[in-house]
């Protein structure tokens, strides 16, 4: 009788296992999301821009919407080691999430990296509307730093003193 069950199990689950690689090879190789509804931009097709900074020191790359139209926006900014921004602030909040690296944050209107601190990869940081503050990598990072970036625009940069060059090589 055991036999019996054994063989009719065989029979009923032999033909769906041979299919199942068949069946699995063609879902993978068609498998895709509808552009309409889910959005994908892998790594190579983000088109970073250094805006006019020295080569080297930061590079933005928008992801969503404008900073310079109004409405949500989402854009990286990635800090290579030496760099950092002159003491500004913004009219709006801006949201910050640390995707790679050591971002090294201060607050106030005076430019002094040894008062920063690190925020390594993972981290969020809030930059608080019409607070001045500035941010970078110091000289002695092992790599860039990529931030992502939310806010709503449009984005109202003011540097604290507009004689002070914008980034500075620290």
């Amino acid at each position: 009788m055991e036999t019996m069950i054994t063989a009719r199990r065989d029979l009923l689950i032999t033909p769906w296992l041979a299919a199942l690689p068949a069946a699995t090879a063609s879902m993978t190789a068609h498998a895709a999301v509808d552009p309409t509804m889910t959005i994908v931009k892998p790594p190579e097709e983000i088109k970073w821009s250094t805006g006019g900074a020295p080569p080297m020191s930061v590079e933005q790359a928008p992801l969503w919407g404008s900073v310079n139209e109004p409405g949500l926006y989402y854009t990286l900014v990635k800090w290579h080691p030496g760099y950092m921004s002159a003491p500004h602030w913004y009219v709006t909040d801006r949201y910050c999430v640390v995707v790679s690296g050591t971002w090294w944050v201060g607050s106030g209107e005076n430019f002094d990296p040894e008062s920063t601190v690190p925020a390594p990869a993972g981290s969020f940081v809030r930059r608080v509307a019409r607070t001045p503050h500035y941010d970078g990598v110091k000289r002695d990072g092992k790599e860039a730093a990529v931030i992502a970036i939310c806010g709503i625009a449009p984005v109202e940069y003011h540097q604290v003193d507009e004689s002070q060059p914008r980034w500075r090589k620290v």
